[in-house]
């Protein structure tokens, strides 16, 4: 895969993360699972998913976009 296009692709799934880590659709939701508001556990699964998704990132795109740039020393 280029790079241009694995930029592009980690690029879409930080801004995914990004614009799920606020629950809008469970703001006034009193719903309770487990003694606890189930926007707790979203946030509980969104913080396991973005562990996995930043864990997957470092182990195979790490430097993408800064490593292999122009020689500027």
């Amino acid at each position: 895969m280029s790079e241009r296009i694995r930029l592009i692709g980690w690029s879409v799934a930080a801004v995914v993360l990004a614009a799920l880590s606020v629950p809008w659709f469970l703001w006034r939701a009193d719903t309770v699972a487990v003694g606890l508001p189930v926007w707790v556990w979203w946030h509980v699964g969104w913080l396991c998913l973005t562990a996995v998704v930043f864990r997957v990132f470092t182990r195979t795109a790490w430097g993408l976009g800064v490593e292999g740039v122009g020689g500027d020393g």
